[in-house]
């Protein structure tokens, strides 16, 4: 048992090294398979590794980086098997992770701030409303008072959606309707948030792909109206990927990154791809936070994001 097997509830750790099974396992197969039979690790296995670092997704800008600081140690300390090399890469990796914006939490948390507002964006199909659901029903475990504003008002099925999680959840919900601005239902739910004793108001938006100008440019003016309700919101942006799209979900974020102060990330679909590397390029590429993991499809298999236990269940075998 691992130094965070103790640390986390054991249904969460096992939510958790179950939801990296796909990824690991494709992982650390092909780096066993480049390392059989080898006595020491050289250049060709460098280079091979370099090649399951792309195909994981970890994209290559820190696929590059990754091996140059491998390069430097296998030169000066002259490692020589499958073991050290995988410890070697850990290291590595953990202090990729160590250099983004995440502060490590127990559990979901929220700041001090009454309302909290965060704002949900991201591209249709990523799991945005469902992840919005898992959300406030994590922050109502915790005795909060939450809602739920239905600020995509282009998609018919969205307020439908979002209506039936709030019940669901038992939080309460907003909405002005289909075809309402979404900078006025912003706007107003912030208000009603205000007005209601909320803790937690998680506005939703339109599914914009990254690329439509226009409705890219939509989400400046939708947090410009937060601000004028609430001058300190919202508190938090989060954009919802999905890990399996892979180098699309890093186009996805560096686009959103430059029309909204995105602060956190959501990846969505952990469990159901052999990519999850997409983790460490997003991490290592943008310096956004990553706040949650999606593992599964069940309303609490939404996970915190700490980076050693995500490494510690990574490497774990």
């Amino acid at each position: 048992m691992s130094f965070f097997d103790k640390l986390l509830h054991p249904e969460r750790k096992e939510v958790l090294d179950q939801g990296l099974r796909n990824t690991k396992k494709g992982f650390f197969e092909k780096i066993g398979k480049v390392i059989a039979g080898k006595s020491k690790v050289d250049e060709e296995i460098l280079d091979e590794l370099e090649h399951i670092l792309i195909s994981s997704d970890v994209g290559l800008e820190t696929t590059v980086k990754i091996i140059d600081r491998l390069s430097k140690r296998v030169a000066q300390d002259k490692y020589l098997n499958s073991e050290e090399l995988s410890g070697l890469l850990k290291d590595e990796i953990s202090k990729l992770l160590t250099e983004n914006n995440t502060v490590d939490v127990p559990d979901f948390y929220v700041g001090s701030q009454k309302p909290y507002i965060i704002l949900v964006v991201g591209v249709n199909g990523v799991g945005k409303t469902t992840s919005i659901g898992k959300l406030a029903y994590q922050f109502s475990l915790k005795n909060k008072k939450v809602l739920i504003a239905a600020g995509d008002t282009f998609r018919a099925a969205a307020e439908d959606q979002l209506k039936i999680w709030s019940t669901r959840v038992g939080c309460e919900f907003f909405s002005k309707g289909m075809g309402a601005d979404p900078s006025a239902v912003a706007f107003e739910a912030t208000q009603y948030a205000i007005k209601n004793n909320i803790d937690v108001a998680i506005i939703d938006t339109a599914g914009r792909l990254h690329t439509k100008i226009n409705l890219m440019n939509e989400l400046s003016k939708i947090e410009r109206s937060i601000h004028k309700a609430l001058p300190d919101a919202p508190h938090e942006v989060l954009q919802v990927l999905d890990a399996t799209t892979g180098q699309n979900a890093i186009e996805q974020c560096r686009q959103f990154s430059e029309v909204s102060k995105v602060t956190g990330l959501i990846l969505t679909k952990l469990d159901g791809t052999a990519k999850g590397g997409v983790v460490f390029g997003i991490s290592d590429q943008f310096k956004i936070p990553i706040r949650y993991l999606g593992l599964g499809e069940r309303i609490d298999q939404l996970q915190v994001f700490n980076r050693l236990e995500f490494i510690d269940s990574f490497f774990k075998k």
